[in-house]
């Protein structure tokens, strides 16, 4: 691959980072519009079933924190990785 097909494939995964940003907010904007249960705390302990609204919000937390961004750090990392110059001895 040339310097500039490399350029090229780090560019489109750019894109697919502003893809997974956009997602990203858009998951936490139903996060953020889901009504916290008063029995959240409790429920998040296991001491009484989760509800709908809690269950909604954990695991929009979850993916959040385990996938998403995550993945995100890393098409960042990869669309700006540049090879490294050879020093010469």
């Amino acid at each position: 691959m040339t310097e500039a097909e490399a350029a090229a494939m780090q560019a489109r995964v750019l894109e697919i980072a502003a893809g997974f940003e956009a997602l990203i907010r858009r998951l936490q904007d139903v996060h953020d519009a889901v009504p916290i249960s008063p029995l959240e705390p409790v429920m998040l302990l296991g001491e009484e079933d989760m509800d709908i609204a809690t269950t909604l919000r954990s695991m929009i937390e979850c993916v959040l924190a385990d996938r998403l961004e995550p993945a995100l750090r890393e098409l960042r990392q990869g669309s700006a990785y540049k090879k490294p110059d050879k020093v010469r001895e």
